[in-house]
């Protein structure tokens, strides 16, 4: 049996892995499926003046809603339950999704967006909160990292549908969100509400038979990393073509010409997480942000556009461990009574990290006087951490290891 046959035999409860990993990618949808209609809404609105900055608001503004409800919703996924509510989220996602497509006015249009803000706070909560209750560590580490390999290819498709359906009218690209129907049918055909602790979770630590208190200081953790990690993660992804520029390339079709190959180096940070699979959450983590913090740093010091795609290729292997060790360690912290508001906090540090990191980067690249100084800035920290991340993940190893001997 080849490795890809094995891989996919060891995979369990199938429908249920792939509507989930299907499912995690709708609220990448408000971003990715959003760029080839940009020029398009601001040529369509041309008589508002602010046109030009509302539609780039529009884009980012459910991101800003998922950081701020993302919490919120993890508390009412603990409260009330996981299935029921994201089959709610997943159909009126595909309701708000679409609106625009009905609308001709620029701020009705906006508040479609938060509301959809809204739905994909819950979704990608509840999705990520399921991996965990659904398989123990080994089985949810095998569908992130399906989920790693599946999302670059489903942005791809994405952006060519939504470019298809703009080119017939300024707002087509809103009908991609028709998507979520077929998807809430699946989640309705196969997804099962947990009834409670499974056997891969750890024991709550109890007093006097009462529940266990959340763990507020690993929540605390979890938000400090992963909005870290996040801010990192959105360095390039906000300001790679400003890096660019400043090594001469500044066509835009350049641009997304040189970057196309190494964008595919995601594949590889994907497989690269799988590799590291059996390792310790300090090992995994350490790992994807010394990738990332060199890559960034390489683009940094790149003096010719033959470096700076060597540095991306390095920076897009780091992005493509990111989304799953983090989930993967972020769900390792949280019992099962606990999980939807651990993720949940997972959920909106990471959104809030895509949102301060532009103005980090910004307050980097005045102090260095350069973007590239910023690039450089953002690696060096990157390395900091990931030796503090892998120097313990190196203790708790051979701790272990101590323990069993």
């Amino acid at each position: 049996m080849n490795p890809v046959s094995r891989f996919f035999s060891k995979l369990t409860m199938k429908p249920q892995g792939m509507t989930i990993v299907i499912a995690a990618f709708l609220p990448i949808f408000a971003i990715v499926s959003m760029f080839p209609i940009v020029a398009s809404m601001i040529a369509h609105f041309q008589t508002d003046p602010d046109a030009a900055a509302k539609v780039p608001l529009m884009v980012t503004a459910p991101g800003l809603t998922i950081a701020i409800l993302a919490p919120f919703a993890g508390w009412f996924v603990d409260k009330f339950g996981r299935r029921r509510l994201l089959l709610i989220c997943t159909f009126f996602y595909g309701l708000f999704g679409t609106l625009p497509f009905f609308l001709d006015d620029l701020n009705h249009i906006f508040a479609s967006r938060l509301a959809l803000g809204v739905c994909e706070a819950g979704i990608l909560t509840i999705v990520n909160t399921l991996i965990g209750d659904y398989w123990d560590n080994e089985s949810r580490r095998n569908w992130l990292f399906l989920q790693g390999v599946v999302g670059p290819f489903l942005a791809s498709g994405v952006i060519l549908l939504s470019g298809l359906v703009a080119s017939m009218k300024w707002n087509g690209g809103f009908l991609v969100y028709l998507v979520a129907f077929p998807i809430y049918f699946a989640m309705l055909a196969f997804l099962y509400e947990p009834k409670g602790r499974a056997a891969h979770d750890e024991a709550p630590v109890e007093s006097s038979g009462e529940k266990a208190p959340f763990p507020l200081g690993a929540a605390l953790g979890v938000a400090a990393l992963t909005l870290f990690s996040a801010a990192q993660y959105y360095v390039f992804i906000v300001n790679g073509s400003i890096a660019f520029g400043e090594v001469g390339v500044t066509n835009p079709a350049a641009v997304a010409k040189m970057s196309f190959l190494p964008s595919l180096f995601v594949i590889l940070g994907a497989l690269l997480f799988r590799i590291l699979s059996g390792r310790s959450n300090g090992v995994q983590l350490g790992a994807f942000l010394a990738i990332l913090g060199t890559g960034l740093a390489v683009i940094g010091l790149a003096r010719n556009p033959g470096e700076m795609i060597v540095g991306l290729a390095i920076q897009q292997t780091g992005a493509g461990m990111a989304v799953p060790s983090l989930i993967a360690w972020a769900q390792t912290k949280f019992p099962f009574e606990h999980r939807g508001r651990g993720m949940g906090i997972w959920t909106g540090s990471f959104f809030f990290g895509q949102f301060i990191s532009p103005v980090l980067v910004h307050q980097a690249s005045g102090a260095t006087g350069s973007m590239q100084g910023a690039f450089v800035t953002a690696g060096i920290c990157s390395l900091v951490v990931a030796i503090g991340a892998l120097g313990m993940g190196i203790t708790r190893g051979r701790t272990l290891a101590t323990n069993l001997m």
